[in-house]
């Protein structure tokens, strides 16, 4: 016992005496203290190691994360050889497909009053914006005309560029901007379309055309009286799939459907869901608007 407070005692003067001299310390001593460790001339040294010590340390971290960059390069480049770039290797969580509208302008909501134009214009602009790539000229330039009412299945490697079947925007009839250059937004008729999310592949409606219908999805159902599908009947034709992908299938445009609400109540807000129906077709997900189905709100004023 009296050897371990011995040794206390000792660890307690060497602390004491420590204090002691720092304490003597000027800021000028310390301040040549730290000088030296910067660069020490007698030894040759800069923060403690001299030059050939600096060159052994810098060269063996240059050499380890080297080999760092190295491994995870060859990594990277073994697991992109495992990668196709035309199709993915995983595609079961995008199938069934989800669905779009146009005009999507300030969300989900059109809203507009027929007496002023500058509420419903944005509108018009953006549905001929979107179908400038729908013209019938440029259409017929850059694709073929295909059998309707089947699948256009093109063979050949994966990487070849296929062939796109053309979509005309007259074949939106009184939607297609043509005749009626407002899309009935000038009359309170507006028309909306939609459209199906490009799924690499896919087959939809497993041999029958997927159809679109829209219903009022809260509230009265006399809100929504009548609704117009162009083309046909609202299907969305065969011939257009499958889809091989943006590198090959480089003039694919998307089929449409364009709905033209041609009675709906005014200074109403009036819940609208489109839905796709057809085998394979998954419509009824809670929890995901957009799949198979799409929840808008039309407010007409007069």
């Amino acid at each position: 016992e009296n050897k371990d407070e011995e040794k206390v005692q000792d660890l307690d003067a060497g602390e004491a005496e420590t204090k002691a001299e720092m304490g003597n310390k000027t800021w000028a001593d310390l301040a040549g203290e730290m000088k030296t460790f910067l660069w020490n001339p007698e030894e040759r040294t800069c923060l403690g190691r001299t030059a050939k010590s600096w060159g052994l340390i810098l060269l063996f971290y240059f050499v380890f994360y080297t080999c760092l960059a190295g491994m995870f390069a060859f990594c990277m480049y073994v697991m992109l050889l495992t990668l196709s770039p035309y199709t993915p290797t995983y595609r079961d969580r995008v199938a069934p497909p989800g669905v779009m509208i146009r005009p999507y302008l300030n969300g989900f909501t059109i809203a507009f009053n027929v007496s002023k134009r500058s509420t419903w214009q944005p509108y018009v602009d953006s549905m001929h914006d979107f179908l400038a790539a729908y013209d019938d000229k440029v259409q017929e330039e850059k694709n073929i005309e295909c059998i309707s009412g089947q699948y256009f299945i093109q063979g050949g490697n994966e990487s070849e560029e296929k062939k796109a079947c053309q979509f005309k925007r007259s074949l939106l009839q009184n939607c297609s901007g043509i005749e009626d250059q407002t899309f009935g937004y000038s009359r309170g008729q507006p028309c909306i379309l939609l459209k199906m999310n490009r799924i690499i592949g896919y087959h939809p409606g497993a041999g029958v055309p997927v159809s679109v219908d829209c219903k009022v999805q809260k509230g009265n159902e006399s809100d929504l009286r009548s609704v117009d599908f162009y083309p046909g009947n609202g299907t969305f034709d065969l011939m257009y799939y499958p889809y091989y992908g943006k590198i090959t299938h480089v003039n694919y445009t998307s089929p449409l459907v364009a709905m033209h609400f041609t009675d709906v109540k005014r200074n109403s807000l009036v819940p609208i869901q489109c839905s796709l129906h057809g085998k394979g077709i998954v419509n009824d997900v809670n929890s995901d608007r957009f799949l198979g189905r799409i929840i808008f709100t039309l407010s007409i004023g007069k």
